[in-house]
């Protein structure tokens, strides 16, 4: 009888291991998109890491997310100019001519630049829609196509894209206006992504609070007003970066926003945290 046929008992087949999943994280080579690269690298993804000037820190990224990697990963810096079209078409084509298939984009680069009402001027509105709002829709449209001509297995989840925002928005200042108006222009794009790109792609806002410091807080008023929210402080590299993981893995979030904040959303601010007075108010007691 030949070998294989029905009477004839063949080898078991080999449980097939998960495909390592993909994703791009814009601005990972600092700040919140590193801590970003970094947790996904730990929770098994491959990720392209996008920087536009700090190579450098974008190549250490790398090397760091190889070495914080739950398996044998994947992981590699891309450059691209957010407020470029033409450059951002270019750094998904990089992608995912890299890595084959890309499964989320994580929009996390961010232009931040004071104006107010008295400053405001197209160019710096120009700037920040270009960067903050233009990319992250490119990149979703792209993401989109790309899973439309490369469909997933049958039990495979949708693509997924998450664009960070900011509690601001809930909270409403007049500083950062066309830093503010970008991010406001993103959170309705969120919505109206979620409701065109399904079923292919789900769409997630992650807004955090004050998480990191910058050159316009000294630590002592970073830490002071770290501490002025509703639940006695505020997110955490780490918060913002497991809320992201969070929202790329459950199946049943889209067009809809995370606040990780420690509640500052719910308190009013009349400046916005890099203008706030060098005396923050004391922060709420906590219950024992």
């Amino acid at each position: 009888m030949a070998p294989g046929s029905p009477s004839t008992p063949g080898p078991t087949p080999l449980a097939l291991a998960p495909r390592r999943r993909t994703a791009l994280v814009t601005g990972a080579a600092r700040r919140l998109g590193r801590d970003i690269a970094l947790t996904l690298a730990r929770q098994g993804w491959n990720v392209g890491i996008h920087y536009r000037h700090s190579q450098d820190q974008a190549l250490e990224t790398v090397a760091d997310c190889s070495t914080n990697s739950s398996a044998s990963g994947t992981f590699y810096a891309f450059f691209g100019d957010l407020s470029d079209e033409a450059s951002v078409r270019q750094l998904w084509t990089n992608v995912a001519e890299h890595f084959g298939t890309v499964d989320a984009v994580v929009n996390s680069a961010s232009t931040f630049e004071h104006d107010d009402a008295a400053t405001f001027g197209y160019a710096a509105l120009d700037r920040h829609l270009r960067a903050n709002t233009g990319a992250a829709i490119v990149l979703a449209q792209c993401l989109h196509a790309h899973r439309v001509a490369q469909p997933p297995a049958p039990d495979e989840p949708p693509a997924v894209v998450v664009n960070l925002l900011d509690q601001k928005l809930w909270n409403m200042n007049p500083d950062f206006l066309s830093y503010t108006l970008s991010k406001a222009a993103l959170e309705a794009a969120t919505t109206l992504l979620a409701q065109a790109l399904a079923p292919q792609v789900r769409v997630v806002g992650v807004a955090p609070g004050l998480t990191l410091t910058s050159h316009m807080l000294s630590d002592e008023q970073f830490q002071a007003l770290h501490r002025l929210s509703p639940l006695g402080r505020s997110s955490t590299p780490d918060d913002v970066a497991a809320t992201v993981a969070f929202a790329l893995t459950n199946r049943s979030i889209t067009g809809t926003t995370l606040l990780v904040d420690g509640g500052q959303h719910l308190m009013k601010f009349e400046r916005d945290f890099s203008l706030m007075p060098s005396s923050a108010p004391p922060a709420p007691e906590s219950t024992p």
